[in-house]
């Protein structure tokens, strides 16, 4: 954002002009230099902070949507595991998250300077939802990792693989599409996210009170990550669940997303409310972890990347 953290805004002026100065985006000759560095590193920094806390939560998440069962069970059962097993599938994650996010924000500004500078009158939430789809487009090449931490978090697969890096050479001996199962999925999932994410987190931020100091504005961040985090992990659960349910396969048909999403339905007894099994539990960790995301994300730019703050 530019100018003071406490200015907000008076109208919904949303043009190119001004977005290309919140965001740094008004200096040509940084279309492509080292100040595009800031979204890479700041978004692989709240990758790191985010996965590390989230990552028991999520697993026990992925129970629920994978097996439809109720949370005391999945709870139970990870317990029985016992804590060697509490971890098991964290490095594809980690590298997934971080690259991905580390990905998502960078490239979010990648492509909205180029945006803004190819075509200085485009409106600010089209510039804000290109960028964002661009952005979730390019994040689907981590799919591997995504591909991985479904075998290795499913307990079905508990004496299948040794390590992720077992899993990975296993999965090669299906075939190199095997990496990318459910991609289709996972590209509608990104890009309409990060198209609603990067639209509504500065419009919610400005709905809230003003303030002029560093905590205030953490908060401020955290509130709307979270909002946004709830919103959107409700809004794409039944996918996730599709998605889930098409990377657990491993060889055989590749399934499309309408034929398996009639699969789990039919799995689960035609009852939608069975197909929202987990929800609660979803935008509950979505809340913690967008929200720790956008603090963290804005936190470490103002502390690594002061100037673009004050651009």
């Amino acid at each position: 954002m530019s100018g003071e953290s406490s200015q907000r805004d008076t109208g919904f002026v949303y043009d190119a002009a001004r977005l290309r100065i919140e965001n740094g985006w008004n200096k040509p000759h940084n279309i492509y230099g080292k100040d595009d560095m800031q979204g890479f590193v700041c978004g692989w920094g709240a990758a790191v902070i985010n996965t590390v806390v989230t990552f028991p939560v999520n697993k026990l998440m992925f129970r629920q949507q994978l097996h439809g069962m109720r949370l005391h069970k999945a709870f139970h059962q990870m317990q029985s595991e016992g804590l060697r097993h509490l971890y098991r599938g964290l490095l594809p994650p980690f590298l997934q998250k971080t690259f991905s996010l580390s990905l998502m924000f960078g490239l979010y500004d990648v492509y909205g300077k180029l945006l803004t500078h190819s075509f200085p009158n485009m409106q600010k939430p089209v510039v804000q939802a290109f960028a964002g789809i661009g952005a979730g487009f390019s994040e689907a090449i981590l799919t591997p990792f995504e591909r991985l931490q479904t075998l290795l978090q499913d307990h079905r697969y508990h004496n299948h693989f040794n390590n992720t890096f077992d899993a990975f050479k296993t999965v090669r001996t299906y075939g190199f599409a095997e990496y990318y199962r459910g991609v289709s999925v996972i590209l509608i999932r990104n890009g309409l996210s990060n198209a609603v994410f990067f639209n509504m987190r500065g419009r919610i931020k400005d709905a809230l009170p003003a303030t002029d100091n560093q905590m205030g504005n953490f908060f401020e961040d955290f509130v709307s990550g979270a909002v946004l985090g709830a919103l959107l992990s409700t809004l794409f659960f039944p996918l996730n669940v599709t998605k889930t349910a098409m990377q657990a396969r491993l060889g055989g048909e590749f399934i499309s997303p309408g034929k398996m999403f009639v699969i789990v339905y039919e799995t689960r007894g035609r009852n939608w409310k069975k197909m929202f099994r987990g929800v609660h539990l979803s935008y509950s960790r979505a809340m913690i972890s967008w929200g720790i995301i956008n603090a963290s994300y804005e936190l470490l730019r103002t502390l690594l990347f002061p100037q673009s703050k004050e651009d």
